[in-house]
């Protein structure tokens, strides 16, 4: 069975220019809300779970590749969407996580970690081996051969899981990879005056010709062709309060190069806050797949606050969720997911710890005391009618969009259509 991501390949080499965003994140109303454009759009949606995220220990969520699996297909259950609709994929999988560690105990534990995500049934790996371990020399480089030859190993895990997979389902679609990690930094860049250094044409095809010279010494003569694309660094990011659109003109020599390699495409990370103009034009410049993970639970954020400024003029103050204090004073009280990313003084880092693009605020929406003020918020909301001048006032967008009959005036619709402004962003550009 042909695996949807080749079918939108071969697409690609009779001359379509067609790709598809890749939603990276565990917050339920995201995933929600990409279910519901998939089923509305009759599209396949590409799910993504990070190694941090999602791992055999449970990673910062609590699930391991399975229990993510079974959280998305349950959600897709409740949408109405079929389960072959839904594309898994499993980022930056390797020893990222253990890079402290030793090489051997690292790997050991990478190797685990992908083979866990394949027998749960995900069928986009991303082998991510780019990182220096605990073993590797400091003050070196570390080498495309070490790297390429750590992967190959990881893939060889893959394939053999995919095997024991396919004993109990003779039906069950052979994963497909992403091999490089050309990106920015994790959540996006952290100074202003940092510069975007866009991958070189060379380093490309350097990692593309190790590979396949690596896969080849290992026995693997047909791998290549399960390999569909190379994370690269087209000039895309973005940091606490400015985004750094595509300039096809400074991507033109790497994305020349990649005409030479019709088989693959660049997987594009850190596409969030680009406008929909720079995405069609990255698609069409060979960045067929469009990583997006925290504009999506920034614009949750951006609907949950418009909402809570419109709670506390519509609801008795004693009965207010209070959802904005609530969410900072969790952060406050667990600074770990965001206190290295934000800077300045008190007043810059609490506008941070709200406003910022990379949206720190992500890993705290699930925590129980957010959750809770989350839904005291929405049934707040609908215990009343919302007036549509207030809502003109603070949700705009949402605003347009009840009027002409397209979305209902329910507190929960409203804050995920904040999330859908974004992917209709990608829904065009890669169409």
């Amino acid at each position: 069975m042909l695996h949807p991501l080749q079918k939108m390949m071969k697409l690609r080499r009779q001359g379509i220019k067609c790709g598809i965003p890749s939603y990276c994140s565990a917050n339920e109303l995201v995933i929600e809300a990409a279910l519901e454009r998939a089923k509305e759009c009759d599209k396949p949606v590409l799910i993504e779970a990070t190694a941090n995220q999602v791992n055999q220990f449970g990673g910062y969520t609590g699930m391991t590749p399975r229990d993510f699996m079974d959280f998305v297909l349950e959600i897709a259950r409740r949408v109405g969407v079929k389960k072959d609709q839904i594309i898994l994929a499993g980022d930056h999988l390797g020893p990222l996580t253990w890079r402290n560690e030793p090489e051997e105990s690292a790997m050991e534990k990478a190797e685990k970690l992908v083979r866990a995500y394949v027998l749960a049934g995900f069928t986009k790996i991303h082998l991510d081996t780019s990182m220096k371990l605990g073993d590797d020399p400091f003050d070196e480089v570390l080498k495309t051969e070490v790297i390429a030859r750590r992967g190959v190993r990881l893939y060889a895990v893959c394939i053999k899981a995919y095997e024991e997979v396919k004993k109990q389902n003779q039906d069950a679609v052979r994963p497909v990879f992403i091999i490089g990690s050309e990106v920015p930094i994790p959540g996006g860049v952290q100074e202003t005056e940092e510069g975007i250094s866009i991958t070189k044409a060379e380093d490309f095809e350097d990692t593309v010709n190790t590979y396949k010279r690596i896969f080849k010494e290992n026995g693997f003569f047909n791998a290549w062709e399960d390999i569909i694309g190379v994370v690269v660094q087209p000039g895309v990011e973005f940091g606490d309060s400015q985004v750094f659109m595509y300039d096809r003109e400074n991507a033109k020599s790497l994305c020349a190069k990649l005409k030479e390699y019709p088989e693959i495409v660049f997987e594009g990370h850190s596409t969030d806050y680009q406008s929909p103009e720079c995405l069609r034009k990255m698609v069409e410049d060979g960045i067929a797949i469009l990583k997006v993970g925290p504009a999506l639970t920034f614009g949750l954020r951006e609907s949950l606050f418009a909402l809570s400024i419109i709670e506390k003029e519509l609801i008795p103050r004693e009965k207010q969720a209070y959802f904005i204090e609530v969410l900072d004073r969790v952060m406050c009280e667990n600074p770990k997911n965001w206190v290295n990313h934000y800077h300045g003084n008190e007043r810059l880092v609490g506008f941070a710890r709200k406003y910022s693009f990379s949206d720190r605020s992500r890993y705290y929406l699930g925590e129980k005391e957010v959750v809770i003020a989350t839904n005291k918020l929405f049934e707040n909301l609908s215990s009343v009618e919302i007036p549509l001048n207030i809502l003109d006032q603070y949700m705009p967008i949402q605003f347009r969009k009840v009027r002409d009959g397209k979305l209902r005036l329910d507190p929960r619709e409203l804050a995920k259509d904040g999330i859908k402004n974004y992917m209709e962003d990608y829904e065009q550009a890669v169409s």
